[in-house]
């Protein structure tokens, strides 16, 4: 029999993992903290690139249910500065590379193509051994643990499998984004509405300051923005809301952190100099806003390999938002599973070929992650055609 295989994680990347593991008969169990597929939101659009995450649900055999979910028109462009002024414009011609989904969405499609049970919800893991013989330990917030003989941490940032392969803890980059939603746009906020356009904005600060914002159309007139803040996180909040209570990079507070109100009048701010169709992004949000501090893992993460142990996705080579992540993350977890398949008997020859693959793709995301880029430079990489998002 092959090996079963521990997903700890059911994010993009580890479900599309199970679906090809599930295709070439290795069994797979997936366990996920959230306690149903709806306890959370689950984000806003994504583009799904040609060279990796079409691939990988080429892998997983779901390219139709993926062309069901592609939303029309969404690969249009806007690019804006502060004072509401088109710098660039690009209409969907629909010969984009980076056809856009709902993620929320995306990830339905995979749950409804495993079997029942796969996913194991409400099962939080809180830590990870070792045992002999290359099995791990795993145990879970409501006491019980499993022992298994191939363990993968697709458990992201905070992943609690990552301390058996590496020391490397997520650093915090100098800048959050905070999310809001606008719903009803185009009756409710006709400005902001036309302002972003059919597809996605992009409205940056010309002359420097760190200050930029993202917005897409999504279904049904909402409007989804993701605004930049630098500067260290105690301007919106004492501690990092998205880190873990224990454990490598734990906070020291978790209940000390920014009321809404306070970070959307911070934020207003920071961008009152802003056009007004674009401060209502900040301020007519229709739910709370989220804060999001950004880490990232050093750019070449890489560990030694060690027997019955692997990671994918934000778990393996967290980086700042470049529109690779999502992507990333299901091409690791197809790769992995073809690899597991192409070596059923050798689950270390299998890993290794896996990780070979897995470092150099980690690392080369990493390098276009860094840095704010220009109005000039944004639009010279949109007219390459070479448009990344989501």
């Amino acid at each position: 029999m092959r090996t079963p295989v521990t997903i700890i994680g059911a994010g993009l990347g580890g479900l599309v993992l199970a679906r090809v593991l599930h295709l070439h008969g290795i069994p797979a169990t997936v366990h996920e903290a959230d306690p149903s597929p709806t306890a959370r939101p689950q984000g806003g659009m994504l583009d799904i690139h040609d060279h990796s995450g079409r691939l990988a649900l080429e892998a997983a055999e779901l390219t139709d249910a993926f062309r069901d979910l592609i939303l029309p028109g969404r690969q249009a462009l806007r690019l804006l500065d502060r004072k509401g002024t088109v710098l660039f414009e690009k209409a969907d011609d629909g010969t984009g590379g980076s056809p856009e989904v709902q993620r929320g969405e995306l990830r339905r499609v995979l749950l409804d193509a495993l079997p029942a049970g796969t996913v194991r919800w409400g099962s939080k893991a809180t830590g990870v051994r070792a045992l002999a013989g290359g099995r791990h330990e795993v145990a879970f917030a409501d006491g019980t643990t499993t022992v298994t003989n191939l363990l993968v941490g697709a458990d992201g940032a905070w992943s609690r499998v990552r301390p058996l392969l590496s020391d490397a803890v997520p650093r915090y980059v100098g800048r959050s984004v905070v999310e809001t939603c606008l719903h009803d746009a185009d009756t409710r906020h006709p400005a902001t509405a036309k302002a972003v356009g059919g597809g996605t904005l992009v409205a940056l600060d010309p002359d420097g300051h760190g200050k930029w914002l993202v917005a897409h159309r999504e279904r049904g007139g909402t409007l989804r923005a993701y605004i930049t803040a630098t500067g260290p996180r105690t301007r919106f909040a004492t501690t990092d809301p998205g880190t873990p209570t224990t454990g490598p990079g734990a906070r020291t507070n978790p209940t000390d952190a920014t009321t809404p109100t306070a970070t959307v009048a911070r934020l207003a701010a920071e961008y009152a100099d802003w056009a007004p169709e674009l401060t209502a992004l900040i301020t007519a949000g229709d739910t709370a806003p989220i804060l999001r501090p950004l880490h990232d893992l050093s750019a070449g993460h890489r560990w030694d390999r060690v027997p019955g142990v692997t990671l994918l996705g934000d778990a393996a080579h967290l980086s700042v938002p470049n529109g690779e992540g999502a992507n990333l993350a299901m091409l690791d977890g197809a790769g992995l599973g073809e690899a597991l398949a192409a070596h059923p008997d050798d689950v270390e020859t299998a890993l290794a070929a896996y990780e070979q693959a897995l470092f150099p793709r980690g690392a080369a995301a990493a390098t276009v992650a860094g840095r704010n880029p220009t109005p000039q430079e944004l639009i010279a990489f949109f007219t390459r055609g070479d448009r990344t998002g989501g």
